[in-house]
């Protein structure tokens, strides 16, 4: 009885750990897309830099173009970093430590009856 009560205890942990796996894979995968387009993002925000910093340049020296440049992004960062302070995405899945916080307690309470 020991024995088959210890296999199934063993057989439900690793179809447990095997789920959690899987929902920590979808979450993984969600960021791997999200820091790819930021990436992306990232280089395009570099054109487009050297780009205001050729149109400035048009109309005065290149020094002055890299100051207006340089202000405009520090500005722009500045902004971005006060509005977006609060937005702030804590770094771990919550969905997936709330489902093992209910396993664990589910297999505490199972242990606890038995």
């Amino acid at each position: 009885m020991a024995t088959q009560l210890v296999q199934q205890l063993t057989d439900q942990a690793t179809a447990l750990v095997r789920e959690e796996l899987a929902a920590v894979r979808v979450d993984v995968v969600k960021t791997a897309r999200w820091g790819a387009a930021g990436v992306i993002a990232f280089y395009g925000l570099g054109a487009l830099t050297v780009t205001v910093g050729a149109l400035v340049a048009l109309v005065g020296p290149a020094w002055l173009a890299a100051l207006v440049t340089a202000a405009l992004l520090l500005a722009v960062t500045g902004a971005a970093t006060l509005t977006g302070k609060g937005q702030l995405r804590k770094p771990f899945p919550e969905e997936a430590l709330a489902s093992g916080r209910r396993d664990v307690a589910a297999v505490r309470d199972a242990i606890r009856r038995r």
